[in-house]
């Protein structure tokens, strides 16, 4: 590897190459062992890396059961006849401690089940005159694999719905805490890959299998595109975390290692984010609107591509400054934050991915400085696409285009729909 601005403090801030036919195209920041005050640093060079882009299947929904409950509310609504309902939707609910347990004492906030279906419901058999009631829908977890501990203090739930709204209560739950899953990826390799002394270190103990052994074969690494320059730009929530199993000369190249690692549990990176990220190869992206052929899932992700390539060295553009935003391919919230990054910043640019983000970007240092004007052309199409309602693919109220002029004019921003 070459450091050829000389910069050894941070690897982020270098520009790698390396003397192989092929380019290096993946840069792993982080640490091996378990240190108690772990440093970054570089880990490897690799041409690829198998296992880190991957489609899984989608998420199945789940089935819960409300166990001795006394429905309240949207909730009883539902049940309230005494066929059962079919397949009713809920939306949200939360199940938290009752106040007087130690559970809610000590601060247990609870668990929230998504897009809830109300099934059907029956006579308690342990209290007739309350229901078992079943449901279907989602955990609120972060990632697939992520386990829901059951508080030990917790002895009945509160059940509640949107803006905290009452839905009763229930003795106990099914389905709702579970230990980890394993990793859907069990596997990662590290292909054509250039180790560095840290990594060589985790390398030569991977058929140690003592603790110690074991602690010196773990790997835990930040991961970063490098571009055709030689730059590289951390891929947001792209990781290599796991326990190094072995290591081959790589068939590309025997001068270099095809490095295999038993993952940590995650989910693993859509398979198509490696072609938005082949866009920023060669620096950003020159076209606009290639973001429209893709799905809202994947327009998400190029958002936080465009994120990660985001100029923090470029000033904003002066107040008062009018900037366009084609609208004709905004038919999801996420096509719009697609839209205004590259209505402000130019194609592949940035300006907000969430709501929150998008109220960071319009107080500065993103590419624009309020007051300024935004002409929205084709605004129709935001107008037919974002409605108010229950916005199944976010699990979350619908965000609407009155929100988002609602937002916009807070901070002094002038809107023009055309």
């Amino acid at each position: 590897m070459t450091d050829r601005l000389g910069r050894a403090g941070d690897p982020w801030q270098r520009r790698w190459t390396w003397d192989r036919r092929f380019p290096p195209r993946w840069l792993l920041v982080g640490h091996t062992g378990t240190p108690q005050f772990p440093v970054d640093d570089a880990l490897a060079l690799c041409a690829d890396i198998d296992g880190l882009f991957v489609d899984l299947p989608p998420r199945p929904r789940e089935r819960f059961t409300l166990l001795d409950c006394v429905p309240d509310g949207a909730l009883a609504s539902l049940v309230s006849d005494t066929a059962g309902p079919e397949r009713a939707p809920l939306g949200d609910l939360w199940l938290s401690a009752r106040p007087d347990d130690a559970a809610a004492r000590r601060g247990w906030i609870g668990e929230r089940l998504l897009d809830v279906t109300v099934l059907g419901h029956r006579p308690s058999r342990t209290s007739p005159h309350h229901l078992d009631i079943d449901l279907e829908g989602l955990v609120d977890v972060h990632d697939r694999t992520d386990g829901v501990a059951r508080p030990d203090d917790v002895t009945g739930f509160v059940l509640s719905g949107e803006d905290d709204a009452p839905c009763g209560v229930c003795a106990d739950i099914t389905g709702l805490f579970r230990d980890p899953a394993g990793p859907p990826v069990p596997r990662i390799t590290l292909v054509g890959c250039r180790p560095e002394p840290p990594l060589l270190t985790a390398i030569a103990a991977a058929h140690q299998t003592t603790k110690a052994g074991l602690r010196r074969r773990r790997v835990s690494a930040d991961v970063g595109a490098v571009a055709a320059d030689g730059s590289a730009v951390r891929l947001i929530g792209g990781t290599v975390s796991g326990t190094v199993l072995s290591s081959v000369p790589s068939a590309l190249d025997p001068g270099v290692l095809d490095v295999t690692i038993a993952c940590d549990a995650r989910e693993p990176h859509l398979a198509a984010t490696r072609g938005i990220l082949d866009l920023w190869l060669t620096g950003r992206p020159t076209e606009r609107n290639l973001w429209a052929r893709h799905d809202r899932t994947l327009r998400h992700e190029w958002a936080g591509v465009a994120l990660a390539h985001h100029r923090w060295d470029v000033p904003d553009q002066r107040a008062g400054t009018a900037f366009h935003l084609d609208g004709r391919f905004v038919t999801d919230i996420e096509g719009f934050y697609c839209a205004i990054g590259e209505a402000i910043n130019g194609p592949g640019g940035y300006f907000g991915w969430n709501l929150d983000a998008l109220d960071d970007c319009v107080s500065g240092r993103w590419g624009a400085a309020t007051p300024f004007r935004l002409v929205w052309h084709h605004s129709a199409v935001a107008r037919r696409h974002l409605v108010a309602g229950y916005d199944r693919h976010r699990h979350a109220p619908a965000v609407t285009l009155d929100i988002l002029l609602e937002i916009l004019t807070a901070h002094g921003i002038e809107v023009e729909l055309r």
